[in-house]
């Protein structure tokens, strides 16, 4: 049976982490590795991860942002696959890894990911928006697509292979890894077609123009550090691929 290692990063996360370690603890999947890399929270956040004994790991060290956390995680963990649950996001069901783990023994993927619903941060029964995926070829990251990366699992030795979070770009390190895995080195991916995770609305890069701005400036660098060239209109569908999200 395969293991899941799943990586969780908090920093003053004791809110919405609750639901979030008992999203894991409630998996009928047997094999779980569930992983808490903190950076050194003020508030009760490690009190909260002690209430759960099914958590294999603690990391608590000064990081250098949530990606840096991240790698540490990966660095550490010893599962077959690796998945990244934020620290206020919950998985949509108690069966949801058990289906994962199945898709990687019948399709023998490299990468999966699947749906993921946006919830409200303060009422988590109202679904904002939906982000449907759906099946990809390589020529739809031209066309600005990307899948969720919070419904993103990757078997544990292509990190090791092909590199782990590159921290200089920012908040879009996530949208470089997942370009670099699936689109430069054309690694097998598998699409689940279903909703994996509920995810709390207020991202950092969703906030304000601002940082819209800065993440299109980081999008391009994911591009070009990986020496790859994106058309002209690329980077302009990315962010407007988000609007059929609401409806």
């Amino acid at each position: 049976m395969l293991t899941i290692s799943i990586i969780t990063a908090t920093y003053n996360s004791s809110s919405t982490l609750q639901q979030t370690l008992e999203s894991v603890a409630m998996q009928s999947h047997q094999n779980i590795e569930h992983i808490i890399v903190d950076g050194l929270s003020k508030d009760s956040t490690l009190e909260v991860v002690n209430q759960f004994p099914h958590v294999s790991k603690i990391i608590s060290e000064k990081d250098h942002g949530i990606y840096d956390a991240m790698n540490k995680g990966i660095q550490t963990a010893t599962g077959d696959i690796i998945g990244i649950l934020n620290s206020d996001d919950f998985y949509v069901s108690n069966d949801i890894l058990q289906q994962i783990a199945e898709v990687f023994k019948t399709t023998n993927c490299d990468v999966l990911y699947g749906d993921l619903n946006f919830v409200d941060s303060n009422d988590i029964s109202k679904i904002k928006r939906k982000w449907i995926a759906g099946s990809y070829t390589l020529n739809d990251f031209l066309f600005g697509w990307m899948p969720p990366h919070p419904t993103f699992f990757v078997r544990k030795k292509v990190y090791e292979q092909y590199g782990l979070f590159n921290l200089s770009l920012g908040s879009a390190a996530d949208y470089e890894l997942m370009l670099r895995f699936m689109y430069k080195h054309q690694l097998k991916g598998a699409y689940l077609n279903k909703i994996i995770v509920h995810f709390r609305l207020g991202g950092a890069s969703t906030k304000n123009l601002n940082n819209r701005v800065k993440a299109n400036i980081n999008d391009r660098k994911a591009w070009l550090v990986n020496n790859l060239k994106p058309k002209w209109f690329t980077l302009h569908l990315k962010p407007l691929r988000k609007i059929k999200q609401f409806f």
